[in-house]
């Protein structure tokens, strides 16, 4: 069925278009932009008048759990959460169990999401089993469908073996994305190392647990040419990092994720275990430094870091509890609340965190309006306001420190490969 999209604002940062135009799809493909286009009486119509008409989001940074703890999330599962929550395609980590190394791994879950609603894009591992010994036969996992390598998870802690992954995986022009973690100046901590810590009497990590090793990796990225994804950028200090790298010419991009740039180290006091991830919440000073980047390109792509877990497991002792919040479905409120509302960001500059540039880094044929191009497409009323309970979670996991919270920007539809995977109506 033909879809036409009336009267909405659309916003398309690969054209810097921002304007009230129709929409219309033929089968898998946008045919027509333009004002009033004409539709027959056979063709559906959506009334987008007062909401934003984006390219589908892309979620650079998930996981779903599967295969291993299918109890927790599936990729069935966890693509409807992303299809409500506005998204047509994800990347998956492959910190499952067992994790994806090989390429029967690869085509499975690809061939699981193809009985979902959206786009999967899985990546692989850097390094067989992530066990940081041996690199993974990349050749044959991009055969497979794998867009990308990381451990997510855990760092590659030899640099000759990061060295030599991203020679590898240079030859097939794939990014590295890399966990960035000093595991000895983490040494088992808990929460971000400062005043809260101290408080809380929790043992703290540094924010140098994170910078070093991005500057690690930042120069063997010089050194090697290859191309370097730094995951879940969470202090000014590696936003200093990856800007420099970048004015001396690194092909070095980077990710933060909603919580750093809508909550510092003082919700870990109100919501405990809710808000234990890894790398940890920071100060306020990171926090705005976080949304300086996002604002000068500095850092590239807003990643949720969607990490379910069971209440059983998140409600222990915080020394116990696994670090991680589920983020898809809080992510379209939070960047529409946090940095348009209140940040004074355009629509174009905060939406081409999230379609664009996230296409561009991983090569997939997404992310724009244009005729043409496949009709992924999400409709947000960015007025509409939004109550995160527990029932507004469609997600199985409601492991969030925004329950309670009101916040600005509903999805009202999602649109992938012409057909209607989402609508609130």
């Amino acid at each position: 069925m033909n879809i036409v999209i009336k009267n909405g604002r659309v916003i398309d940062p690969a054209s810097a278009t921002d304007a009230i135009l129709d929409v219309l799809i033929r089968d898998d493909r946008i045919a027509e932009i333009d004002t009033n286009i004409n539709y027959s009486d056979g063709e559906g119509v959506i009334d987008a008048g007062g909401c934003l008409v984006l390219p589908g989001l892309i979620d650079m940074h998930v996981h779903f759990r599967e295969p291993g703890r299918e109890d927790i999330e599936t990729i069935i599962g966890g693509s409807r959460v992303a299809a409500k929550s506005g998204y047509t395609g994800v990347c998956t980590m492959p910190n499952t169990n067992p994790v994806i190394d090989n390429q029967a791994l690869v085509r499975f879950i690809k061939l699981e999401a193809e009985k979902g609603p959206i786009n999967v894009y899985p990546m692989a591992t850097i390094t067989k089993g992530s066990k940081g010994e041996e690199i993974s036969e990349m050749g044959e996992l991009i055969r497979a469908g794998a867009v990308a390598f990381t451990d997510d998870g855990q760092p590659v802690t030899s640099s000759v073996l990061m060295r030599r992954a991203l020679e590898y995986s240079r030859m097939f022009d794939v990014p590295i994305v890399s966990h960035a973690e000093d595991l000895l100046l983490t040494d088992d901590g808990i929460m971000n190392e400062g005043v809260n810590s101290t408080l809380l009497g929790l043992k703290g990590i540094p924010k140098e647990s994170e910078e070093t090793m991005i500057a690690r990796d930042v120069l063997l990225t010089r050194l090697t040419g290859g191309r370097l994804h730094v995951c879940h950028v969470s202090s000014g200090g590696s936003v200093d990092i990856i800007a420099a790298g970048k004015r001396k010419g690194v092909q070095v991009t980077c990710e933060t994720a909603p919580h750093y740039f809508a909550l510092t180290d003082d919700a870990v006091a109100e919501w405990m275990s809710m808000a234990k991830m890894k790398p940890p919440l920071r100060t306020e000073a990171d926090r705005r430094a976080i949304i300086e980047g996002l604002r000068n390109g500095a850092i590239d792509v807003i990643a949720t870091d969607h990490a379910p877990h069971s209440l059983n497991e998140k409600m222990q002792e915080m020394e116990y509890a696994p670090f991680g919040i589920v983020g898809l479905e809080t992510a379209v409120p939070l960047i529409i609340t946090i940095l348009v509302r209140e940040n004074n960001f355009s629509y174009l500059q905060a939406f081409e965190k999230v379609t664009l540039n996230p296409a561009k880094i991983l090569k997939i044929d997404r992310g724009r309006i244009a005729k043409g191009a496949a009709a992924d497409i999400t409709i947000i009323n960015p007025e509409a306001k939004v109550a995160i309970t527990n029932s507004f979670m469609l997600s199985r996991c409601k492991n969030s420190p925004f329950i309670g919270r009101e916040l600005c920007g509903k999805v009202e539809y999602t649109i992938c490969g012409g057909n209607i995977v989402y609508s609130a109506k």
